[in-house]
């Protein structure tokens, strides 16, 4: 039996908990954007980009947003990995 991937790495040593992800989404739109500064505004914004450009955003079902600097395809392959190998 193959043990299940419980995180996702998000880049730079940075792990998130796949059971908790809801999205993974990019931060140009508008309504994003406002997320992010929501989540800024109230605490729950973990920033994982380690000084680079955000290419994504995690949504969590905890209410925290994430930010990568991993593009989304990037974080969308590992999932697809890890649930072909179930």
């Amino acid at each position: 039996m193959q043990e299940q991937k419980n995180f996702l790495s998000c880049g730079f040593g940075s792990f998130v908990s796949l059971a908790r992800l809801i999205a993974v989404v990019v931060p140009e739109a508008a309504p994003i954007r406002r997320l992010i500064q929501e989540a800024r505004e109230r605490g729950a914004l973990v920033d994982a980009t380690a000084g680079r450009k955000t290419k994504s955003v995690l949504i969590m079902d905890t209410d925290q947003v994430i930010l990568s600097a991993l593009p989304p395809e990037s974080l969308l392959a590992d999932i697809a990995e890890e649930t072909e190998a179930e």
